[in-house]
């Protein structure tokens, strides 16, 4: 390397660490950005519906839990980004920030200056919304933030169905008004994935203060009388090689991988560092715990024609879609794939608590295949999850898995959540716009009053979840908390982390958007605009 030495060293190419790397470049600084996965040059990526063509290769992390006893036994797997523009760079591309209320409830935990009034300036702020505008929406930011230029006729049949039912219209998910069915906005600019690499880093690409490095592990933090000056990492095909931060390092790796790199830096647990032969940094017994996720439960249902998305990446059809896409940047390429779905109020708290992802197709999981042929599903998700997992280390080796306990399920009011919702989207594949399209029930049963203890086995058996690995670092001032409200890890100066980790508890929907909002907000605190 020509300089090993930077202001800043952001670990972590993703959603965050695109976005925080380009404010501190602009600001001024040197950063060198390291990722661990390679550069985001794959049509796949480019294309928003060949997203799940990514999942599962080398620009994903397959992260896998403990077997989950209340979850049939079944282990989890969480697929992670692993590319620039990370989870940006994967994902289905729903735009979703969450309520208001969400961000309130952080600062009554003790997340100072993270209250709705404090963070809704930046979610305008980095918005570039096509449609949108006026007190809750930006139109000139650098996240892209449009409509589908393409919806399948599943799709609009759903939002009918679910108005036929009782749940409202609603045109903007994060607007006053989180509650009702509609179309997602995404994360898409001209029919093309909007990533953080293609935003915010593709902004200062090229600029002599900033090196980013793909193929770059990084195996822990360096920390010296206490504060951090650097990372050891590892590149492809080389040793171990160390670069230096003369100000802060700040770790932007993800839920799953930013308690690990802590840990493997001798700071979390002190008794679990120990007992791994790694050196106590700094004894704090939060790191790794409070993981929350959100799980979604598949509702299947067969379609009457030949019209789902099954068939479609095959032969003729393919061609003819990719090559629309390339000449015009139009048809079904362009669609995220789930386009629609809904908010609703299962439980009466006057919140919603189910959120429902829509697939105009039949869809499985990792180790798991859908029901043959064509039709749709509705899953159900749940929104504020009860359980709480961990992640911890393994062995003393950077390489070795984590110890990853979801604890999926594990308090029955989160099956309890899960059974309304398929309850709820079971009655939307009964209402009329639906039964125009579909002809049966595929699953959880083809019987209309089948039982709850029928409804709670398939949650069990078929729950999934939707990759919002969250809250393991969690922000606060109590002795449990992992880093302050400025996200500086309590205890070890010159060291922040910048992710969906630092999540007191889990947004009511997608993670995307809230995650960009923390970078934002930790490139503010470094350069004193929210100090």
């Amino acid at each position: 390397m020509a300089d090993s030495t930077f202001d800043y060293v952001v670990v972590g190419g993703g959603s965050a660490g695109c976005v925080v790397t380009q404010r501190l470049v602009q600001a001024g600084k040197t950063v060198l950005m390291l990722e661990a996965g390679p550069k985001d040059d794959s049509l796949y990526v480019r294309m928003p519906a060949t997203f799940v063509r990514v999942i599962g290769t080398e620009r994903t992390w397959m992260y896998e839990s403990e077997p989950q006893p209340a979850a049939a036994g079944r282990r989890m797997t969480v697929p992670q980004g692993r590319t620039l523009g990370g989870g940006s760079s994967v994902n289905a591309m729903v735009y979703i920030r969450g309520t208001a209320r969400d961000y309130d409830d952080w600062a009554a935990q003790g997340c100072t200056g993270w209250g709705w009034s404090e963070v809704l300036p930046v979610f305008k702020r980095s918005e570039r919304n096509q449609r949108l505008s006026g007190p809750l929406h930006g139109p000139s930011g650098l996240l892209p933030v449009s409509d589908a230029r393409w919806r399948h006729p599943l799709s609009c049949a759903f939002v009918k169905a679910a108005q036929e039912v009782g749940l409202p219209y609603n045109h903007d998910f994060n607007g006053a008004e989180q509650r009702g069915a509609g179309f997602y906005q995404t994360t898409t600019l001209d029919g093309e994935r909007g990533s953080t690499a293609v935003s915010y880093l593709a902004d200062v690409l090229g600029n002599p203060r900033l090196q980013v490095r793909t193929g770059a592990f990084v195996t822990r933090v360096l920390i010296e009388g206490g504060q951090a000056v650097g990372v050891v990492l590892r590149a492809a095909g080389g040793g171990e090689e160390t670069v230096r931060a003369r100000a802060e390092v700040i770790l932007a790796a993800g839920g799953l991988a930013s308690p690990k790199l802590l840990q493997l830096s001798g700071i979390g647990p002190g008794a679990l560092l120990q007992g791994m032969g790694i050196a106590v940094v700094k004894d704090l017994p939060g790191v790794g715990e409070n993981f929350q996720d959100h799980l979604e439960v598949p509702v299947y249902a067969r379609a009457r024609e030949s019209i789902s998305l099954l068939g479609n990446d095959r032969g003729l059809r393919a061609l003819s879609h990719g090559l629309q896409w390339l000449a015009f940047r139009s048809g079904l390429l362009t669609s995220n794939v789930v386009e629609c779905g809904g908010f609703a109020d299962t439980d009466g708290s006057g919140r919603a608590d189910v959120q429902f992802h829509v697939l105009p197709t039949l869809v499985g999981d990792v180790g798991r295949d859908p029901p043959p042929g064509h039709g749709m599903t509705i899953n159900p998700c749940f929104l504020q999850p009860r359980s709480r997992g961990s992640v911890r280390l393994r062995s003393a080796d950077p390489a070795a898995p984590v110890v990853f306990d979801g604890a999926y399920l594990r308090e029955q009011a989160d099956v309890d959540t899960l059974v309304r919702g398929v309850k709820l989207a079971r009655r939307i594949l009964r209402a009329p716009s639906m039964q125009a399209l579909v002809s049966e029930e595929l699953g959880p049963s083809p019987d209309a009053d089948a039982p709850d203890a029928v409804l709670e086995d398939h949650v069990r058996r078929t729950a999934k979840t939707v990759y919002h690995p969250s809250c393991t670092c969690r922000m606060g001032r109590d002795d449990d908390a992992v880093v302050d409200p400025q996200l500086r890890v309590h205890g070890v100066g010159r060291l922040r982390v910048c992710d969906a980790s630092v999540m007191p508890t889990i947004v009511r929907g997608n993670t995307n958007a809230p995650t960009i909002m923390i970078a934002e907000r930790c490139a503010d605190f470094i350069l004193g605009a929210g100090a």
